[in-house]
Protein backbone atom coordinates (compact mmCIF):
# COMPACT_ATOMS: atom_id res chain seq x y z
CA UNK A 1 0.00 0.00 0.00
CA UNK A 2 1.22 3.24 -1.20
CA UNK A 3 1.86 5.90 1.87
CA UNK A 4 -1.05 8.38 1.82
CA UNK A 5 1.37 11.40 1.62
CA UNK A 6 2.68 10.27 -1.31
CA UNK A 7 -1.07 11.11 -3.06
CA UNK A 8 -0.39 14.96 -2.11
CA UNK A 9 2.70 14.82 -3.88
CA UNK A 10 2.07 13.01 -6.36
CA UNK A 11 -1.03 16.07 -7.23
CA UNK A 12 1.24 18.72 -6.94
CA UNK A 13 3.89 17.06 -9.36
CA UNK A 14 0.81 16.24 -12.41
CA UNK A 15 -0.84 19.44 -11.48
CA UNK A 16 2.87 21.07 -12.66
CA UNK A 17 3.11 18.98 -15.74
CA UNK A 18 -0.23 19.58 -16.41
CA UNK A 19 0.80 23.09 -16.74
CA UNK A 20 4.15 22.77 -17.90
CA UNK A 21 3.64 21.18 -20.80
CA UNK A 22 0.97 23.11 -22.80
CA UNK A 23 3.71 26.10 -21.33
CA UNK A 24 6.47 24.36 -23.41
CA UNK A 25 4.32 24.19 -25.96
CA UNK A 26 3.62 27.76 -26.54
CA UNK A 27 7.11 28.68 -26.14
CA UNK A 28 8.69 26.80 -29.13
CA UNK A 29 9.55 27.44 -32.09
CA UNK A 30 6.29 29.74 -34.08
CA UNK A 31 7.32 28.82 -37.46
CA UNK A 32 7.60 25.35 -36.89
CA UNK A 33 4.85 23.08 -37.40
CA UNK A 34 4.79 20.86 -34.10
CA UNK A 35 2.97 17.53 -34.81
CA UNK A 36 2.55 16.46 -31.56
CA UNK A 37 0.35 19.02 -29.77
CA UNK A 38 -2.97 17.21 -30.22
CA UNK A 39 -1.24 14.16 -28.06
CA UNK A 40 0.61 16.80 -25.23
CA UNK A 41 -2.66 18.50 -25.23
CA UNK A 42 -4.18 15.00 -24.34
CA UNK A 43 -1.50 13.98 -21.63
CA UNK A 44 -1.62 17.66 -19.77
CA UNK A 45 -5.53 16.89 -19.31
CA UNK A 46 -4.79 13.66 -18.24
CA UNK A 47 -1.89 14.95 -16.03
CA UNK A 48 -4.70 17.46 -14.35
CA UNK A 49 -7.27 14.28 -14.13
CA UNK A 50 -5.10 12.31 -12.35
CA UNK A 51 -3.55 15.03 -9.92
CA UNK A 52 -7.36 15.89 -8.76
CA UNK A 53 -8.09 12.17 -8.79
CA UNK A 54 -5.16 11.94 -6.36
CA UNK A 55 -6.76 14.78 -3.98
CA UNK A 56 -9.86 12.37 -4.14
CA UNK A 57 -8.46 9.43 -2.81
CA UNK A 58 -6.31 11.09 -0.16
CA UNK A 59 -9.47 12.62 1.34
CA UNK A 60 -11.15 8.43 1.26
CA UNK A 61 -7.93 7.95 2.68
CA UNK A 62 -8.96 10.29 6.02
CA UNK A 63 -12.35 9.21 5.83
CA UNK A 64 -11.24 5.69 6.31
CA UNK A 65 -8.66 6.26 9.29
CA UNK A 66 -11.39 8.84 11.00
CA UNK A 67 -9.44 11.64 11.08
CA UNK A 68 -12.88 14.36 10.33
CA UNK A 69 -11.09 16.90 11.47
CA UNK A 70 -7.82 17.07 8.66
CA UNK A 71 -10.54 16.67 6.02
CA UNK A 72 -12.68 19.64 7.34
CA UNK A 73 -9.39 21.84 7.32
CA UNK A 74 -8.37 20.59 4.40
CA UNK A 75 -11.41 20.38 2.12
CA UNK A 76 -11.70 24.16 1.05
CA UNK A 77 -7.85 24.51 -0.14
CA UNK A 78 -8.57 21.11 -1.94
CA UNK A 79 -11.66 22.52 -3.60
CA UNK A 80 -10.13 25.82 -4.55
CA UNK A 81 -7.06 24.44 -5.73
CA UNK A 82 -8.85 21.56 -7.90
CA UNK A 83 -10.63 24.61 -9.31
CA UNK A 84 -7.59 26.60 -10.30
CA UNK A 85 -5.71 23.46 -11.66
CA UNK A 86 -8.75 22.71 -14.03
CA UNK A 87 -9.14 26.54 -14.96
CA UNK A 88 -5.74 27.13 -15.49
CA UNK A 89 -5.19 23.61 -17.77
CA UNK A 90 -8.38 24.31 -20.26
CA UNK A 91 -7.07 28.11 -20.51
CA UNK A 92 -3.88 27.36 -21.38
CA UNK A 93 -4.65 23.92 -23.62
CA UNK A 94 -7.34 26.10 -25.49
CA UNK A 95 -4.79 28.46 -25.92
CA UNK A 96 -2.25 26.17 -27.63
CA UNK A 97 -5.60 24.73 -29.58
CA UNK A 98 -6.42 28.25 -31.02
CA UNK A 99 -2.74 28.67 -31.72
CA UNK A 100 -1.33 25.30 -33.39
CA UNK A 101 -4.99 24.89 -35.08
CA UNK A 102 -4.50 28.61 -37.32
CA UNK A 103 -0.44 27.17 -37.61
CA UNK A 104 -1.70 23.97 -39.31
CA UNK A 105 -4.06 26.41 -41.75
CA UNK A 106 -0.74 28.22 -43.40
Amino acid sequence: MIDAGWLNIGSLILGLVAWIIPTINLAGDKKQKNKKWVALTIISFSACAIAICFQIFYNLYLVKIEDFAALADTMRGVAVASTVLVIVTILLNALTLFLYRNRDAL
